[in-house]
């Protein structure tokens, strides 16, 4: 059965409810309950879901940062916040589908950059098998992953890392 990638309904919540937990830096669920809502409709988010035959394979959160204060659109970038894909889901496509999603996401809005900061354990692994080139730099054990849409034949992280 394939994947169906949307995005997330309210109605969604018990579902990436878990998803969220794992993913950690929950300070009170009361809270994330009350604020998931808002952040369906938000017109600067997106949180699409990867569900196969109704079920929640993954997630994935962005941001679409706005035009640049000094260049406008044409530095425009949108960042990913969350990439999640349910432990028993791993290896079966998910997660790079929810990119691609993410990817159409970010160009439809505009931006020229798609970009994330990595853990060093699961998440650079993960976006190295998809494809996805690191940055140079590590911080604080994390690694910065950038798509510059102006180059879509290759995902090599932007020279001058930022906006």
């Amino acid at each position: 059965m394939p994947l169906t990638v949307r995005p997330v309904t309210p109605s969604d919540f018990p579902q990436v409810r878990p998803m969220l937990l794992d993913m950690g830096f929950v300070e009170d669920e009361a809270e994330l309950a009350a604020r998931f809502p808002a952040f369906c409709v938000h017109p600067e988010w997106v949180v699409l879901g990867a569900f196969r035959d109704g079920l929640l394979l993954g997630y994935a959160a962005a941001q679409d940062d706005g035009p640049h204060l000094r260049s406008g659109n044409s530095r425009r970038t949108a960042k990913l916040h969350d990439l999640y894909t349910a432990p028993e889901a791993r290896g079966q496509g998910v997660g790079r589908t929810l990119m691609l999603g993410m990817e159409a996401w970010a160009q439809s809005r505009g931006a020229r950059y798609l970009f994330c900061s990595a853990n060093l354990r699961e998440a650079t692994p993960a976006y190295e098998r998809m494809g996805y080139t690191p940055g140079a730099e590590l911080q604080e054990g994390y690694r910065f992953f950038e798509v510059d849409f102006s180059e879509r034949t290759t995902r090599q992280p932007h020279p001058e890392r930022g906006s």
